[in-house]
């Protein structure tokens, strides 16, 4: 089973960008959909972006036009970029794939 590390999360302030990383112990190439979710405090985990092997994106509205995941095949990783952020965006951020394993997930947080 592939599992997966993400990084890439720190404090920010409102309107900043940070890009998250999720690193594969193995090949993602035959993973059809790679995906990212959040927890906030206090909130249950939600989906808020999707990829597919083919490219094809998908997200909730909250990040709509703000967020931005891809995949890189090639090097076993799955990027999260975020602009635009604001104090709600504030949570643990996971990747996952159908099947697989949560990982420890990195924390965002967005502060003034």
């Amino acid at each position: 089973q592939v599992r997966l590390v993400e990084s890439g999360g720190g404090l920010v302030q409102p309107g900043g960008s940070l890009r998250l990383s999720c690193a594969a112990s193995g090949s993602i190439f035959s993973i059809y959909v790679m995906s990212w979710y959040r927890q906030a405090p206090g909130k249950q985990r939600e989906l808020i972006a999707s990829i597919t092997s083919g490219g094809i994106t998908n997200y909730v509205d909250s990040v709509k036009g703000r967020f931005t995941i891809s995949r890189d095949n090639a090097k076993n990783t799955v990027y999260l970029q975020m602009n635009t952020l604001k104090p709600e965006d504030t949570a643990v951020y996971y990747c996952k794939y159908a099947g697989g394993p949560w990982g420890q997930g990195t924390q965002v947080t967005v502060s003034s």
